[in-house]
């Protein structure tokens, strides 16, 4: 039997969970606001990506959101607003919000080790003064996220000082990997043509950001 397979010490209770981890240190709760905070408002404005996480029929899912820093607008201090820019327009995030309106928010900022936690619920509006307020380059995003914020927090560096993610020196030469035409050729049984694919991807991408 493999070692993953032996369910036999599988923890399935809070006071299983307990035995083994202590009760967290004030420092990892009195972090904690109901709403985005004047000393959390920078770490916002200045990340450009964020990893959003939602509930749907189909179970959970996570999609990266990036564009300037800033790009989530702070309505007010309860109130996120989160375009939805082009994209693959598999929807998935959105068919989850429309099913659940729970979701979460992961914001990293480039070289801080700290990473920003939101948890709240989501509509979808396209109203259309709100994605003419969201446009960029003249160009409205499809959708806009309204997100009323539950709680913020920071999450400590220690998976970022472990990973070494802003560590230059530790970047992956992309070529080591296998290419997005391969793998799509290589699932699509060859209904899709790899190398012609990988050729188009890059001017592909620079001229559909908006």
């Amino acid at each position: 039997m493999n070692d993953w397979d032996d369910d036999s010490h599988d923890l399935r209770s809070l006071a299983g969970l307990r035995a083994l981890y202590s009760e967290p240190a004030e420092t990892a709760t009195a972090k904690v606001a109901d709403h985005v905070h004047p000393l959390y408002r920078p770490f916002i404005e200045a990340s450009p990506f964020a990893v959003l996480a939602t509930l749907g029929p189909h179970g959970l899912d996570t999609s990266p959101r990036g564009d300037a820093p800033g790009f989530v607008t702070i309505a007010d201090d309860k109130t996120l607003l989160l375009p939805d820019r082009r994209g693959n327009n598999r929807i998935d995030s959105l068919s989850n919000i429309v099913h659940d309106p729970r979701m979460a928010l992961l914001f990293l900022v480039p070289g801080c080790r700290e990473a920003l936690r939101v948890n709240g619920s989501a509509r979808i509006s396209v109203a259309p003064a709100l994605l003419s307020r969201l446009a960029v380059d003249g160009k409205p995003p499809r959708s806009v996220l309204v997100i009323r914020v539950r709680s913020v927090f920071f999450q400590c560096g220690r998976a970022m000082l472990r990973s070494g993610l802003w560590d230059a020196t530790r970047q992956v030469d992309r070529a080591s990997l296998p290419s997005i035409g391969t793998v799509l050729q290589t699932l699509s049984g060859d209904r899709i043509d790899g190398a012609a694919y990988d050729a188009e991807l890059p001017t592909r991408q620079r001229n559909t950001l908006y």
